[in-house]
């Protein structure tokens, strides 16, 4: 055979695969779609009093990256740590991608006893009933909460907030109380212009304090003068669980609000000595005054008194605070003996009361 007839004998051989290739021969067989939608793996759980919350993100698609439509529909399952099967506590139908929210009161059976291990998970099912698996545990323990806190009151002091409620019953595991702040005052608006702004005040803050059976008092020494909180209580006990620390809180209070205004005044000076120094040039005698500084951010200056011969107190420095810890009083006479006393005004206007006297003589000339 020549080359001309190989060659066309070739061409036909692999024309003839091609045709095999595209139309002729079957693929390897694929399964059935389940158009089962992708299972729930951000499932979360809270337990506050005797009320468990969860909360879960929806899928979108389906395990065969296709999008979801219509509704879904879920179960809501819980088990203890030793039990073998997952008991319905409800079931829902939503939409894909949606925030899924579920809230139950706990039934009696979970809500008494000793602290244990409770977990919940979220099943959902396609159209034809099949099951997309078990979420991811979410775990919160059960047993009986903390006792509610009662009597929960605020008083603003210089020093902060003090808070105190009445004692509980005796628990039946140690508890901590969490005191739950909430900033009320909307925030400033920031300065363009000037020095930087004091940072920002976080809208909420949790404190924990320990609590013993004989009273309950906290001190939040954290607030701003100026703005308004409001504060509720709950007790908090944990367990470990199976080697995990699990925490159990109880039911909050219902909150209380304070103003947090400054209706302080600053702390009375200290350390006030008085030094005379006499006529000299031509220049009379004087009584030159010297105190510590306060320490409060809030002082705006001090007041000077001065009395003779265990008569009245008057003021003798200007309306306008004295800047310094210092004064300078010329308007003495030779052979009279002057007490003094130094006062601290806050920013508030509002004034300390007087410190302890400095008594000094001027002398004869």
């Amino acid at each position: 055979m020549g080359r001309a007839a190989s060659a066309i004998l070739l061409a036909g051989t692999a024309a003839t695969a091609a045709m095999l290739a595209g139309c002729g021969m079957p693929a390897a067989p694929q399964p059935p779609s389940l158009k089962l939608p992708n299972p729930v793996d951000d499932l979360a759980a809270v337990r506050t009093g005797d009320e468990v919350t969860l909360t879960w993100t929806m899928p979108r698609r389906d395990t065969d990256k296709v999008a979801l439509k219509g509704q879904i529909a879920a179960l809501i399952c819980r088990r203890e740590s030793l039990a073998t099967q997952c008991a319905t506590a409800a079931t829902l139908d939503l939409l894909p991608a949606a925030e899924g929210r579920f809230s139950e009161t706990l039934p009696h059976v979970l809500s008494s006893g000793a602290p244990r291990e409770l977990e919940y998970h979220v099943e959902l099912f396609n159209r034809r009933g099949r099951s997309a698996g078990l979420s991811n545990a979410a775990t919160v323990l059960a047993g009986e909460a903390p006792a509610p806190i009662d009597g929960l009151d605020v008083e603003i002091r210089k020093d902060g907030v003090v808070l105190s409620w009445t004692p509980g019953p005796p628990q039946p595991f140690p508890t901590q109380v969490r005191l739950k702040r909430t900033l009320l005052t909307p925030a400033a608006k920031p300065q363009t212009q000037g020095p930087l702004p004091a940072p920002s005040e976080p809208t909420e803050v949790n404190l924990l304090v320990p609590e013993s059976g004989v009273h309950g008092r906290a001190l939040d020494n954290s607030v701003r003068f100026g703005e308004t909180y409001a504060y509720r209580a709950q007790r908090i006990t944990r367990a470990s669980v199976n080697g995990k620390t699990l925490e159990l809180d109880g039911p909050l209070s219902a909150p209380v609000r304070i103003d947090a205004e400054n209706i302080f005044p600053p702390g009375v000076p200290t350390g006030l000595a008085a030094v005379v120094t006499p006529a000299a040039n031509g220049v009379g005698p004087a009584i030159d005054l010297s105190w510590q500084p306060g320490t409060e951010a809030d002082i705006a200056g001090y007041a000077v008194y001065r009395r003779e011969g265990g008569g009245p107190w008057q003021r003798i420095s200007p309306i306008q605070p004295v800047v310094g810890p210092g004064f300078h009083d010329p308007n003495v006479q030779p052979g009279r003996t002057y007490d003094y006393a130094v006062s601290a005004i806050g920013q508030n206007g509002r004034e300390s009361a007087r410190s302890e006297p400095a008594e000094e003589t001027v002398p004869e000339p």
